[in-house]
């Protein structure tokens, strides 16, 4: 199949079909993406949380020039993102690992994003840290309808009145382009401790997060449903296979059903951030059902991919092509983040 673009009211696609009769049908397109923000902290110290790291004077000598350097190498990267097929930045991407609502605000007052009208859908979570998820959108694409976290409630093993703060999961459903759509943001617990001892938070997570795909199936079958996030797990892994129940073809996902357009990603040994000479992908954008139709009169998902651009990886070292962490050994390096973004495109075929 070949691709070319050409303008279309906000922007379509055409698709030529390679058989003896050729077909043109166009299409608009919405890119959906995710980006783990690697730590996007204001330089003043919240004393509601363990921020202290992230300050003048604190370990990481966290500056007011360090902070809007690492604002534009951020914003830099969110314009860009399917922006060579749309023409535009994401209708709407989920982040995680930002402070608080006021990084949020200015990164989309950064030059590259300003001029794109973001919304933002953010909630302080109850994250020891303070890092949030959030949903930023474009306003001329898509309009929140209604908006909810959900707790992730999670004990200490040795004492169970003990509670382990983590991220909220993030609900957003709304009207993109005039077609219902819901958004999941999701920042699982860690690896901190080993996979093997972390594992039942993510199980716990990853639960949590099948409850709320099942509530929205239980009030539309056919709903129109994004889950996306850092996992903190591979899409092989229990969370996601078992708990989750995200699958890999395709051809096997029935109604009410997950797929797992990254699985074959990993398959393949890509991946969105690596440790110790091995790839994860932990960054993941989920689907339902409803969403791989091959009916494309309403939006239908296209293709998936990871935004792996050169800048974007370690030039040089021990670690070249790894993603470009942005601070490394107590210092900024100029970089972006730990992690690579994804992403996704939304289609919708166009009636003249």
């Amino acid at each position: 199949m070949e691709l070319k673009q050409y303008l279309f009211a906000f922007f379509t696609v055409a698709f030529i079909a390679c058989s003896t009769a050729q077909e043109e049908k166009s299409y608009k397109v919405n890119t959906i993406a995710f980006y783990n923000l690697e730590n996007l902290f204001d330089y003043e110290d919240d004393p509601l949380t363990f921020d202290d790291d992230r300050t003048p004077t604190g370990k990481d000598h966290w500056t007011k020039e360090i902070y809007e350097a690492k604002l534009t190498n951020m914003a830099k990267v969110i314009a860009e993102i399917g922006s060579d097929l749309t023409g535009t930045p994401p209708a709407v991407i989920g982040v995680c690992e930002s402070e608080n609502r006021r990084v949020l605000e200015d990164l989309l007052n950064e030059e590259a994003l300003v001029q794109h009208d973001y919304g933002i859908v953010q909630f302080d979570s109850p994250d020891r840290r303070g890092i949030d998820v959030a949903l930023l959108y474009q306003k001329k694409l898509f309009t929140p309808v209604a908006t909810k976290v959900h707790t992730l409630y999670l004990y200490d093993d040795n004492d169970r009145s003990k509670r382990i703060y983590t991220r909220d999961q993030l609900l957003v459903s709304g009207m993109l382009d005039g077609e219902k759509m819901h958004f999941i943001v999701n920042h699982w617990p860690s690896r901190s401790g080993g996979e093997a001892r972390s594992r039942p938070k993510r199980i716990k997570a990853a639960q949590l997060n099948r409850q709320i795909i099942d509530s929205l199936y239980s009030d539309d079958p056919y709903a129109k449903i994004i889950t996306m996030g850092d996992f903190n797990d591979d899409p092989t892994n229990p969370s996601i296979k078992d708990y989750l129940k995200a699958k890999e073809d395709r051809e096997e996902v029935k109604i009410k059903e997950l797929y797992n357009p990254m699985e074959e990603m990993y398959d393949r040994g890509l991946g969105t951030l690596a440790w110790r000479d091995g790839w994860n992908l932990f960054d993941q954008m989920i689907v339902s059902s409803e969403l791989i139709e091959k009916d494309f009169s309403s939006y239908r998902f296209y293709k998936a991919g990871i935004y792996n651009k050169t800048y974007l990886a370690n030039p040089r070292g021990q670690y070249q092509g790894y993603p470009y962490r942005s601070f490394v050994n107590g210092g900024y390096t100029g970089g972006y983040s730990d992690h690579f973004p994804v992403y996704l495109y939304l289609i919708k075929e166009v009636t003249n």
